[in-house]
């Protein structure tokens, strides 16, 4: 498996299929976990971190996860490969600009990623379109029972899985679900939103997880501590709170449309029209732009526009994908104009010139 083939195929998160895919992107099981004969990462010695991946990658090739799935050796890319993967959500920003042995072990679905030697020996992760954690947990589960069968965890009685942020001590668990919130974000009540979710121990990160900014109206939901619970009892806490944001969300949706519809449609089609005619254009306002029109579309305001047209642009006009599909580097100057280019060949000829 090339990069390159990943750039021509639909993210597992962002195919827009599964429970309230309309407004749920995806949901994300996160597994934390370090192999108890080597120190934490913030200690190991470049030997160490060698021997971390060498036992990993062993113990993988013992296992039948999926004979696709390829151990990429991350300090062997270069800058663009990196972020290319950072913008599929397979690797972290720590694990791109860390030094040292590190790596990941792809599967060609997407449906999951291992990397080694981030903040932990080993970061599991499952991703699953909509609304679904409960799949994505029975995948997770069984990865790490393969794992762990193979692997020998830092692992306390009365703590359970050791790990480098105490806040992950525990079960090593994080949930996280990433939602669009156009409407929320245009009635001004996403703060008070964002103000309930820390009452109640819920973080809020950006499209890009822990530090990323907020961009298009996506914001990744997530249970804060893992120490004192078990894992279903994590879920449940995570599934338990979306679907009172999903009908926040969509009853902000039914107060746009109701307040004044001509206006909302005249906003989302002004969106779509700069999308089909700029002829150089940013990421930010592309991915606010889309944001608009994939809106749109979910309340019927624009009939020829497809949700997984809109998903895959947010993707692929993002800097790195943009590059990988033209098969060279190209300057910010290039890129926006590239990105015209690029927004114009998928929707302005619609629907013929449908992406896959």
């Amino acid at each position: 498996m090339k990069l390159e083939e990943l750039a021509n195929q639909s993210s597992e998160w962002m195919r827009g299929q599964g429970p309230e895919s309309d407004i749920v992107m995806s949901s994300r099981i996160r597994l934390a976990r370090n192999l108890s004969e080597f120190p934490f990462i913030r200690k190991c010695t470049p030997k160490d971190r060698v021997a971390i991946a060498t036992s990993v990658h062993r113990a993988l090739d013992s296992l039948p996860l999926s004979a696709d799935t390829e151990y990429v050796d991350v300090a062997k890319l270069g800058d663009l490969d990196r972020q290319f993967l950072m913008e599929r959500q397979l690797i972290s920003h720590e694990l791109s600009e860390s030094q040292g042995a590190r790596a990941v072990i792809l599967d060609p679905h997407e449906r999951f990623s291992i990397m080694v030697n981030e903040e932990d020996h080993l970061r599991l992760q499952v991703m699953q379109s909509g609304l679904d954690l409960e799949a994505a947990w029975q995948r997770m589960d069984q990865l790490d029972n393969q794992l762990e069968s193979k692997l020998t965890y830092s692992f306390n009685k009365r703590l359970g899985y050791l790990t480098a942020c105490p806040t992950n001590v525990g079960t090593g668990l994080r949930v996280s679900v990433m939602l669009h919130l156009p409407a929320l974000v245009a009635t001004k009540q996403i703060d008070k939103v964002f103000r309930a979710l820390n009452k109640i121990n819920v973080a809020v990160r950006g499209l890009f997880g822990e530090g990323s900014q907020f961009m298009g109206d996506f914001y990744q939901i997530s249970n804060q501590t893992t120490l004192g619970k078990n894992e279903l009892a994590l879920v449940a806490k995570v599934r338990e709170v979306v679907p009172r944001l999903i009908d926040y969300e969509r009853k902000a949706r039914e107060f746009l449309v109701n307040e004044s519809r001509q206006d909302l449609h005249d906003n989302v089609s002004r969106a779509l029209g700069i999308l089909c005619t700029a002829k150089k254009i940013s990421s930010e306002e592309t991915m606010h732009y889309l944001s608009k029109v994939r809106m749109g579309v979910n309340l019927g305001l624009i009939s020829d526009v497809k949700i997984p047209t809109v998903n895959k642009l947010f993707i692929h006009t993002q800097p790195a994908h943009l590059q990988k599909l033209c098969g060279h580097k190209l300057s910010v100057t290039d890129r926006n104009i590239e990105r015209a280019n690029y927004l114009q060949l998928h929707l302005a000829k619609r629907p013929e010139n449908e992406i896959n």
